[in-house]
Order: structure tokens, then sequence, then C-alpha cells
């Protein structure tokens, strides 16, 4: 006699399809159309169907788990973790959830091994990185990655060496639209603070964009205004005093994250400037802490909803042998106090 338990060949009986393509569609793949997808599913609810983990995990040889592996940053707590990425973690969360996965999170152990301690183990199917420190050390990691046909995605990092594993946000547009909005307030000697090197692919992009933006305005490049930083508050503040010993004049600044520019208002204020009277002050990130800086902080939005939802799709579809062509998160620019000057109501918060 049968147990009386609904089964995914029950549903497939009712629905008119394949046992394979209930189970596809359960799974929300995108190989079944949005149509029977639902169709199944409304079967699946009528005859209280309820899926059997386990035992799905053993046919399939998958744990229905990502790990999420974040790379360990100074911060001023003992976090660890770049608070941009404390936002991503809620939202990559949510989106596995929302496609029956499990997350796995740890701090990257950058071994030799990675594939076999998540992979092969079968602790994940998939893994997605947030974050590599210097970037021409991890380089390596990634290859050994990609040549042991690892199923990963990394957040921000691109380049034709990780395509189709690498989703990021758009970061010459949005350094172009925050250094043309000072532009358009009337600053003229507008300083880049990061680092504008292949150590750091992002910060690398935001300074070609605001390169691009003086460039298109007609103005120079000039190189005294452009200051090292690393994505820390204390490195933002030293590249501050940097600049006003310099005695090169400035009324802005353009930098390549919110923690840089933490750092460099509190350095700002030290040297008697005043914000946005004396200098515009612009951020990139949106992290919780820039809308309550005093001035609050004018800056780029990442988009993490979509950062998240992108990254579980896409290192699904890996999992499942499919492909999703990775598309750049459209930043946008949130004007708040530390600017001045004229701007457009609906850009503001």
């Amino acid at each position: 006699m049968g147990s009386g338990k609904t089964t995914s060949f029950d549903i497939a009986h009712r629905a008119g399809v394949s046992q394979a393509t209930v189970s596809r569609a359960l799974r929300d793949s995108p190989l079944v159309n949005p149509e029977t997808r639902e169709r199944i599913k409304k079967i699946a609810r009528e005859l209280n169907y309820q899926i059997d983990r386990a035992a799905s995990r053993l046919r399939s040889q998958h744990s229905n788990t990502l790990a999420l592996l974040f790379f360990e940053d100074p911060t001023s707590d003992a976090s660890q973790i770049n608070p941009f990425f404390l936002s991503m973690l809620g939202n990559i969360t949510r989106a596995a959830a929302r496609r029956n996965y499990d997350l796995l999170v740890s701090f990257q152990q950058l071994s030799d091994d990675w594939h076999i301690k998540y992979e092969v183990s079968n602790r994940a199917d998939g893994i997605i990185l947030l974050g590599y420190g210097a970037y021409s050390g991890f380089k390596d990691k990634v290859k050994k990655l990609i040549d042991a046909d690892a199923h990963f995605v990394i957040w921000g990092a691109t380049g034709p060496h990780l395509r189709g594993h690498s989703i990021g946000c758009d970061n010459i547009k949005g350094a172009y639209d925050a250094t043309t909005h000072l532009l358009s307030i009337g600053r003229k000697n507008i300083a880049f603070i990061g680092n504008k090197t292949i150590d750091s692919p992002e910060f690398k992009q935001r300074y070609e964009g605001y390169c691009k933006a003086l460039t298109a305005a007609g103005l120079g490049i000039d190189p005294e205004l452009q200051v090292y930083a690393t994505n820390q508050e204390t490195s933002g503040a030293a590249a501050i005093a940097e600049l006003v010993e310099s005695g090169k004049p400035f009324d802005a600044i353009f930098t390549a994250s919110d923690l840089i520019a933490i750092g460099a208002i509190k350095r700002l204020r030290k040297a008697g400037l005043q914000i946005p009277d004396d200098v515009s002050v612009v951020g990139f990130d949106d992290i919780p802490a820039a809308s309550y800086l005093s001035p609050s902080l004018t800056t780029i939005r990442q988009d993490t909803i979509a950062a998240g939802q992108q990254l579980v799709d896409h290192v699904i579809c890996m999992i499942n042998g499919e492909v999703l062509e990775p598309k750049k998160v459209v930043p946008k620019l949130v004007i708040r106090d530390s600017c001045g000057g004229k701007s457009s109501a609906a850009n503001q918060l």
C-alpha cells in the first residue's frame, strides 16, 4: 500500500507534466515558464505537498546551502566587517530564503582549498564572496576557484578574468554623477580621496568616473588633488591632513567610500573648515551612518536589495547549469547637507 503522502509524481500527473518539470518549478527554475510554475505550485498547495528536503538533497547531492564568505576588514569596532556589507548580508539572506536555500556565513579563509571545504564536502552548493582586500593577492585565489569549476560569484571586482563570476555597481557612473553634482553647485577644485590602483578595482573605477566628469566639464586632472586612502575612517582623516598641509586649494572632496568621508569630515573640522560652506563632501555607498552624520552625508547609494538578489540568483543559476548574464547595479545620487548649494528636491531624502 502507498503511504498516502502526496509526491511530486502526483502533482506531475494532475498538471500533465513530467516529474522533472515539477521539481524545477518548485525550486523556481527559469527553465519552466512562469505560468506553468504557478500552476504547479497551486496544485502542490491544494494537495498539501511538503518538500522532503533531506531526501531532495540525497537525490541531487546538493546541500541547498550557499556559503557567504566575508573578507575581514579593519573596522573601528570588533566586527571586522565593512558596514556596507552588513546591509548586503540581510538582503542576501532574504533572497536565499525566497529560493529555499539556507545560508552559511563565515569569514573567508584564504587557503588553497575553498572548493573542497565548501562544495566538494557538500557543505555548500555555491559561494558568494564579499570583499577581497588587496586584489593583486586575491586574484590567485580566484583563479583556483575558476580552475576548480567552483560555483561562485564575487561582489564588486570586475574584469575579463572574472566574466560570469562577478556582479557589481556601475562605479564609473556613480562617481561621474557625484563629481558632476559638485561641479553643478559651483565647485571647481574637487579632490579625490581613495585608492586608484588595481589593488582596489572598485575605487579605481570611481576615480575613473571622477576624471571623466572633470574632463567633460573642460577641467584638467590635477594630481595634487588626488590623495591615497584605504577604506577606513582613520585613512580618510590622514588624507585630509595631508591635503591641508600641502596648501593646495580645494573647495570639495569626493571620497571613494562613506567611511573615508566620515574620517575626512572629522579632520576638516579639526582644521577649522566648515562643511559645506568651505568644503563640500560626497561619499559612496550610503551606509546607515551617512544619514545620521552631522551634517548628513551626500553620497552615492548602491542598491543592496538588487545586489543581494542578483548574487543569489546568479550563483543558483550556476549550480543548476544555467546561464544568467550579470547586470551592473545602478547607483543613485542621494543629496543631503554635506554639499550645500542648490539641488534637485527629487534626489533628496
